[in-house]
């Protein structure tokens, strides 16, 4: 065969929205030519997925959300529902990463879901919305980790009273620690990641061992009775049980609902098409596992609940109870931690690239600035450093107050809903038909389209329940303000939409399929011809 021969058989061709094709020798399933090396191997993407993920840490940071709202049967219950939920959420954002593997992850699903007509502008605020959402998760994870530092001091200093600013300090380090080893040492991160594996498995199970061990031993109090943790609701926030319960399930989905994560290291591993949605279902099963199992001993550990509303960080007082030590709380403590800035890293990794994506696009200010990849660091350094200032913002803004997490959690949770639907609630009111499937698909009967109204359903109506107080009364301190964030942040995107975004974003076009630049791991393979020709779509 000649080099002739070898050139166009490895040309890449793909559909797209409008009926036309992309065509390129270095194209790949985005419709864009191939920038970042593709250094991750399933292992690695599945730890980023479960590092970022980070359910049992997550729950245990977040846990004060839960009780509030039903006590520990809430905490446990809500959760379970929850996880349901986005199990079904997940397979179909897993079709959708199948079928169009692409760094831009939901916003470039949501782009051409919809149709030609109505996909920019749907993929565009979809984009944006899925951004800030991991912006505001980037925060709350800062917060979380700010506050075990403290926490940590405080138990060996009993007489220490927390101030805001303490946090604050802890947040604003942690924040630039994470996202400058990002940006300078990014070679690092898959092996980090695939190692993160080992940390989230191992805290969890000296965390779950210690918690069931200690209680009732050396004359430290027992456990919790198991009507205490299975049936004794509690709850004196001002709504109905049922409201309470619905509300409540915030600290799950908090905890589990990050799906898409891997989608957006789609251009960094040979054959995504298989290996995200594979990542994806690792992610979500051993999330769950290992975060009912955590929330099951956490609350069996509980021998003093009342105390818990007396202190800032709820998950440090029971780590205490349940080990009558001080040292042995600190030590817990400091098993989430690794596993909180670990999480950071891959939230930085995350968030940096999908605003890589959308300026790759045009559709944010200054997008020939916000593009580029640096050429030795094989990073895209300027979104990832956007992102980290951000979130300092956010820490200036809010300054470590209960409220300001609430409102972090609150609106990471609604804007990543919002972003879901716009991909998944397109895909099924067009018959799903404006995709090529890829390997993993629900074509499967009626399958697909129950499991897309399903998703669809629940984030909608979540989406409005989420923005209620978390408590009647309420009053300034206590409002939930995650609505007005989206709502404010939303006006701004639609006014730069009609300012500048709408006059060059045309958004992502290809509609599904992998090309050779998809399928392996070298470029130089490619850019030789010394692969032959792959179908549009690898199966």
């Amino acid at each position: 065969m000649d080099t002739e021969d070898k050139k166009e058989r490895t040309h890449s061709v793909l559909p797209t929205r409008d009926g036309t094709s992309i065509s390129d020798d270095l194209v790949n399933a985005s419709g864009h030519v191939q920038e970042l090396k593709r250094h991750y191997s399933l292992l690695s993407l599945a730890g980023i997925g479960i590092t970022v993920g980070n359910v049992w840490p997550a729950a245990g940071g977040s846990i004060l959300v839960a009780l509030y709202n039903g006590g520990s049967p809430g905490v446990l219950y809500e959760f379970i529902v929850v996880s349901v939920f986005y199990w079904i959420v997940a397979l179909s954002l897993a079709e959708l990463a199948s079928a169009i593997p692409s760094s831009a992850g939901v916003y470039h699903w949501a782009s051409v879901t919809p149709g030609k007509r109505w996909g920019p502008i749907n993929g565009y605020f979809a984009g944006w919305w899925n951004y800030l959402a991991w912006v505001f998760g980037a925060a709350s994870m800062s917060s979380i980790f700010g506050n075990t530092v403290v926490q940590m001091y405080a138990l060996k200093h009993p007489d220490f009273v927390a101030e805001r600013w303490h946090v604050f300090v802890v947040y604003v380090i942690i924040t630039w620690l994470a996202c400058l080893s990002v940006c300078f040492f990014n070679r690092a991160m898959p092996w980090l990641n695939t190692a993160g594996i080992f940390f989230i498995l191992a805290g969890f199970l000296i965390t779950v061992i210690v918690l069931a061990v200690m209680p009732g031993r050396d004359g430290r109090p027992p456990h919790a009775t198991s009507s205490f943790v299975w049936s004794e609701w509690s709850a004196d926030i001002g709504y109905p049980n049922g409201f309470v319960f619905v509300a409540g399930m915030l600290n799950g989905a908090y905890s589990v609902g990050v799906p898409d994560v891997v989608s957006h290291l789609s251009e960094e591993i040979p054959n995504p098409a298989r290996n995200v949605p594979i990542a994806i279902g690792l992610q979500m099963a051993l999330g769950f596992v290992t975060g009912l199992a955590y929330l099951v001993v956490v609350m069996y550990a509980i021998n003093d609940y009342d105390a818990l509303f007396e202190v800032a960080y709820p998950i440090a007082e029971i780590y205490r109870q349940g080990t009558g030590s001080a040292a042995a709380a600190i030590g817990l403590l400091f098993l989430a931690l690794v596993c909180i800035a670990i999480c950071l890293l891959g939230l930085y990794i995350t968030s940096g690239r999908t605003l890589w994506t959308l300026a790759r696009d045009r559709a944010t200010p200054f997008p020939n600035q916000l593009s580029k990849v640096h050429p030795e660091l094989d990073v895209p350094i300027i979104t990832t450093l956007l992102t980290a200032v951000l979130v300092t913002i956010l820490g200036c803004i809010y300054l470590g107050s209960l409220t300001a997490f609430n409102a972090f959690v609150g609106s990471f949770v609604i804007m990543s809903s919002s972003s879901y639907i716009a991909a998944i609630l397109p895909h099924l009111i067009t018959g799903r038909k404006n995709i090529t499937f890829g390997t993993f698909n629900l074509n499967k009967g009626p399958l697909g389209y129950i499991c897309n109204a399903i998703a669809c359903g629940y984030m909608v109506v979540w989406f409005v329940i989420y923005c209620f107080p978390f408590a009647l009364p309420t009053d300034a301190a206590t409002m939930n303000y995650a609505s007005l964030l989206w709502g404010g942040l939303t006006i701004l995107l639609l006014l730069w939409w009609f300012i500048g975004a709408r006059k060059g974003y045309e958004g992502p076009r290809t509609t599904g399929g992998q090309t050779g630049v998809d399928l392996v791991k070298d470029l130089s393979q490619i850019k030789n011809g010394s692969i032959g020709s792959v179908p549009r779509h690898v199966v």
